[in-house]
């Protein structure tokens, strides 16, 4: 599947370039990838998964508007505030 020829093609692609041990070391590490990913097609997808995870909206929590946390507390940690927000060193 993934010979030296391909893996010399992609190196060259990629601008990087390898010694003869590397490619070859390349071209079987890149093979067996290859045929890891070949047991995907193993899989029958044809049928619809029996469990089914979908989220239906009544079962959703509603969505009911709390209090924020007070801008003092928020700010009480900053290094560096004015009254109302934080202040950051001006990147232009």
């Amino acid at each position: 599947m993934f010979d030296i020829k391909l893996a010399t093609h992609l190196a060259e692609l990629s601008k990087i370039s390898f010694t003869e041990n590397e490619l070859n070391k390349i071209r079987g590490e890149m093979d067996k990838i290859i045929t890891l990913m070949d047991t995907v097609s193993d899989f029958d997808c044809t049928e619809k998964s029996s469990t089914n995870h979908t989220v239906r909206l009544d079962e959703i929590r509603q969505d009911i508007p709390l209090p924020s946390t007070p801008r003092k507390d928020i700010l009480k940690n900053a290094s560096e505030k004015d009254k109302k927000a934080f202040t950051v060193p001006k990147v232009v």
